[in-house]
């Protein structure tokens, strides 16, 4: 089987190809392969085993849709994923590594000159980045808009300013923090842009679940959306609260008719207000909650 290997360009944007020579190929070796249109220049982060079980985790096992058919087929043995269409053309010379730095260098300069047609087209968008194809022959803009955006003049009017293919890629909010970097509450680099795999949904339920506040600044990321790590843990959260009882209701313990205040999951405890009398509250671990619910009865 041709070797298949990760690379990435760019904006941690990465892509799988097959290596054809024997000569393998370390980690972080600059090399040039083929894209739709040319080439391009990018860094090797993933080779043998490693490389082929991503591959096929990021294709979602493309040898089974290049044999689809319309008819159900039978189970059958996993298969390994096909071999990406594209190869790596050659290792890359210490001048080709020299023309990527150069035109990283002008990206940012061309971003602003996107800015700039951008305003005079009046558009709604906002130019996160620009990305240079190694060979010149396509220019990527990403931008993010809260809207779809009628770009096609835009698009004319930047080719003929770089007389380059241009290419419009809208992103959305997470996929502009991954691609532009940065740290974190936490004091660490973005997981998106480190080492999460794939950017999963992420639901205010899942700060309710763990009795987070729900102020925004508190619980948002750079992005300012709901920070990724919120589902982390949230399995833990809902598993444990099952051998809790919900907050609210009434249960008949030693103490009478009893209701839950508030459970405490880490130290096994739990918050009770006795519902006739004053009132009074008492804090109870779980396993003695448990066996005063036991001999009293049950729930109320």
């Amino acid at each position: 089987m041709t070797p298949i290997v990760e690379v990435r360009f760019k904006g941690n944007r990465k892509e799988y190809f097959t290596w054809p020579s024997e000569d393998p190929l370390a980690l972080h070796d600059a090399v040039i392969v083929e894209v739709e249109r040319g080439h391009d220049l990018g860094r090797v982060s993933a080779v043998g085993a490693v490389a082929t079980k991503k591959c096929g985790a990021a294709c979602q096992g493309c040898s089974l849709a290049a044999g689809a058919t319309s008819a159900p087929a039978p189970p059958a043995p996993p298969a390994p994923p096909a071999a990406p269409e594209r190869r790596i053309v050659r290792r890359a010379t210490p001048d080709d590594t020299r023309t990527a730095e150069r035109l990283h260098e002008e990206e940012d300069t061309v971003r602003r000159k996107v800015m700039e047609r951008v305003h005079h087209h009046a558009l709604p968008m906002k130019v996160s980045d620009a990305e240079w194809q190694w060979d010149r022959k396509k220019l990527t803009v990403y931008f993010t808009s809260e809207q779809r955006v009628d770009f096609r003049t835009l698009v004319r009017d930047l080719a003929g300013l770089f007389h380059t293919r241009i290419e419009l890629r809208q992103i959305g909010a997470r996929d502009e923090a991954k691609r532009l970097d940065g740290v974190g509450r936490c004091g660490r680099q973005f997981c998106c842009s480190s080492w999460l795999p794939e950017l999963r949904p992420v639901s205010l339920a899942l700060a309710k679940d763990q009795h987070l506040s729900l102020n925004p600044s508190q619980i948002s990321g750079g992005c300012g959306r709901l920070l990724c790590c919120l589902r982390y843990e949230h399995d833990f959260y809902v598993q444990t609260r099952k051998r809790f009882p919900k907050e609210g209701k009434v249960l008949r313990s030693g103490a009478g008719l009893e209701r839950v205040l508030a459970v405490d999951i880490f130290r096994e405890t739990v918050t009770l207000r006795v519902e006739a009398g004053g009132g009074d509250t008492r804090v109870v671990s779980l396993e003695k909650l448990k066996d005063e619910i036991a001999r009293s009865g049950g729930d109320a």
